[in-house]
């Protein structure tokens, strides 16, 4: 992005760039909050819902589960299922943003010493 004969960079495209990144991660973040991902525990006996932004969405619990003399067991199996539910939208979270993020550290071109602190 460097000009022929040693100029600046073109201050316009660098911009242009920025938009179309800031514009595909708005749409990603987007996405994100729209979809649902699962997790259970259990084998199966407890099924939690929770959005891209990690809000529990659902709860399901099978009848076999529930003990009332046993409820620190059925609580545990909660804990699990939302837990594997937050871990499968943290990497859903990933697979959308990391190519995005992935974009803004290596799309910049070398600005040099502007004379900016901590250069």
């Amino acid at each position: 992005m460097v000009q022929p004969g040693g100029g600046m960079p073109d201050m316009q495209q660098i911009l242009q760039q920025a938009q179309q990144m800031q514009e595909q991660l708005a749409t990603a973040q987007e996405e994100l909050a729209a979809a649902e991902v699962t997790g259970t525990s259990g084998g199966g006996l407890v099924t939690a819902t929770v959005t891209g932004g990690l809000e529990l969405k659902n709860l399901t619990i099978d009848p076999q589960v529930v003990d009332p003399d046993d409820t620190e067991t059925l609580a545990d199996l909660v804990v699990a299922a939302v837990r594997d539910a937050t871990g499968n939208a943290q990497k859903l979270t990933e697979e959308k943003l990391g190519p995005l993020a992935g974009g803004l550290g290596g799309g910049m071109p070398d600005l040099g010493n502007l004379g900016l602190p901590g250069q």
